[in-house]
C-alpha cells in the first residue's frame, strides 16, 4: 500500500517524541461541568476518571466568561436570528450586521479607526503579517514570539529575517541598524504578553526605537503586536499591554478566544491597513467568519469588561495572581513574577515536568506542562493560568496539592 513506508517513519517519529518526554500525549476529554458555588469555581469531570472533580488551571479564559449567563443569552438570540453558522466566506454570501457591529466595537474599544475579524487568532497573525511583508521587507522579531508569528514569517518570505534577544532593546537597535540598506520597509513584531512566561514586551521602548529608525527606510518602520494574551487580562481597564505600557502600536492583533472566552481573532489599525488586508489576506478572504452567535457573545463580553463589573473582575484576577505567585514562592518553587495571570512554575527539566503534571492530574488539578521544543531547553515549566472564576479556596486547594508533592 502507498502509505506503508511513510506510516513506518511517522510511527518511529512519534515513538521518539514519547520516549524523550516531548510528546504532548493523549488529550484530556472533559465530559461534564459542575457549576461554580459560593466557595468554588467550576469543576470539571474527565473521561475515565469517574466522579473525580477537577480544577482547571490551564484555560486562557482569563475573565471567566465561559458560563456567563448574559453572554449565553445573547449568543442564543443571535443564533435564532441569523442561524448557527455563516454558511460561506464574507465576500461570497455577504456579511452579517452583527459582524460589522463587532468590528466597530473593537475599533472603538482600542481607539482605532478600523477593525476586522478573522476565524481565529492564529490565522489573524498569519493573515496580517504575510500580506504586509513584501520581497523588500525586513522582519525583526523577538526570539520568544509565538509559533503563529514564526510561521507567518516563514510563509511571507521577507527579504531578511532578524531575531533579537528576548526583550533586549539594545539588540533590537542593533538589528535595526543592521537592516539599513536591506529593504524598503521594516516590520518589528512581538507578542504583547509572552504566553509561556507571562512577561510583557516593553512596548513603549519598542515603539520609540522603531520610530527613531523610520527615516532610514523608504516605506518606514512599523510595529505589529500580537496581544492575544494581554487584551482582557492586563491593564487597568483590560485593554492589554498597550494600556499597561502606556503606548500605542501601529497594528494590534487580538483574540476573541482567550479572555472573552468565545472564538475568533481580530486586528485593529488605520482604515487603510484593514482595507488593504480585506483585499489581500487569504486567511480572511477564503475562511468563514465566526458565527453570528459568537459575535453577539463577544459584544456582550466587551460591554461587561467596560463596566464596573469588569473592573471588579480585573481586580480579582490581579489579587488571585499575586496570591498564587506568593504561594509558589513560599513553597520554594521558582516562578516568573508579573501582573499577568499566566504564572509559570519553572521546573527546568522535561522528566520532572511530566511527573509533576501527572501528580497534579491525579490530585484533581488540570495544568499544562511545557517542554522543548515548545519552550527552550532548560525552560521547561508548568504553566498555570488564573481566571476570574477562581476563588481563594481554589487557589488554596492547588497550593495545598503542590505542598504535598514529593
Amino acid at each position: 500500500m502507498a502509505l506503508e513506508k511513510i506510516i513506518k517513519k511517522l510511527t518511529s517519529d512519534v515513538n521518539e517524541l514519547r520516549q524523550s518526554g516531548r510528546a504532548k500525549g493523549k488529550e484530556i476529554v472533559i465530559i461534564d461541568t459542575i457549576p461554580a458555588s459560593e466557595n468554588n469555581g467550576p469543576r470539571y469531570l474527565v473521561e475515565g476518571m469517574g466522579d473525580q472533580k477537577f480544577i482547571k488551571m490551564n484555560a486562557n479564559s482569563y475573565l471567566g466568561f465561559a458560563f456567563n449567563k448574559d453572554m449565553l443569552k445573547e449568543e442564543e438570540k443571535a443564533s435564532k436570528k441569523y442561524g448557527i453558522g455563516p454558511g460561506a466566506v464574507r465576500f461570497i454570501s455577504g456579511t452579517y450586521k452583527i459582524h460589522t457591529d463587532l468590528e466597530e466595537r473593537l475599533a472603538k474599544f482600542h481607539n482605532r479607526e478600523s477593525a476586522m475579524i478573522f476565524s481565529s487568532a492564529y490565522v489573524t497573525s498569519m493573515g496580517v503579517i504575510t500580506p504586509l511583508t513584501t520581497k523588500e521587507t525586513i522582519v525583526i522579531s523577538d526570539e520568544l514570539n509565538h509559533n503563529c508569528i514564526i510561521n507567518a514569517m516563514k510563509l511571507s518570505r521577507p527579504a531578511k529575517k532578524l531575531i533579537y534577544k528576548h526583550n533586549n532593546m539594545a539588540d533590537l537597535k542593533a538589528k535595526l541598524e543592521n537592516a539599513k540598506g536591506l529593504g524598503k520597509r521594516v516590520l518589528v513584531v512581538t507578542d504583547g504578553i509572552f504566553s509561556m512566561r507571562g512577561d510583557n514586551a516593553p512596548l513603549k521602548e519598542i515603539v520609540e526605537i522603531s520610530n527613531s529608525f523610520d527615516e532610514f527606510f523608504e516605506e518606514g518602520v512599523f510595529t505589529v503586536v500580537d496581544d492575544s494574551h494581554g487584551v482582557g487580562a492586563i491593564g487597568e481597564t483590560g485593554r492589554g499591554t498597550e494600556e499597561y505600557c502606556n503606548t500605542k502600536v501601529d497594528v494590534l492583533i487580538g483574540t476573541l478566544g482567550k479572555a472573552y472566552g468565545v472564538n475568533g481573532g481580530y486586528v485593529v489599525s488605520s482604515k487603510v491597513v484593514t482595507d488593504y488586508l480585506r483585499e489581500t489576506a487569504p486567511m480572511y478572504i477564503y475562511s468563514n467568519p465566526i458565527t453570528a452567535g459568537e459575535a453577539a457573545a463577544v459584544l456582550k463580553a466587551i460591554d461587561i469588561l467596560d463596566s464596573e463589573k469588569g473592573l471588579k473582575i480585573l481586580k480579582h484576577i490581579k489579587a488571585m495572581t499575586i496570591k498564587f505567585e506568593q504561594g509558589l514562592k513560599d513553597l520554594g518553587f521558582e516562578t516568573i513574577e508579573g501582573p499577568h495571570p499566566v504564572v509559570p512554575l519553572m521546573v527546568r527539566n522535561t522528566e520532572k515536568t511530566t511527573s509533576l503534571v501527572k501528580y497534579l492530574f491525579n490530585n484533581g488539578v488540570l495544568a499544562t506542562g511545557l517542554n522543548y521544543p515548545v519552550v527552550p531547553k532548560g525552560d521547561e515549566e508548568i504553566r498555570f493560568q488564573i481566571s476570574g472564576e477562581h476563588t481563594e479556596h481554589d487557589i488554596n486547594k492547588v497550593l495545598e496539592v503542590l505542598k504535598n508533592y514529593k
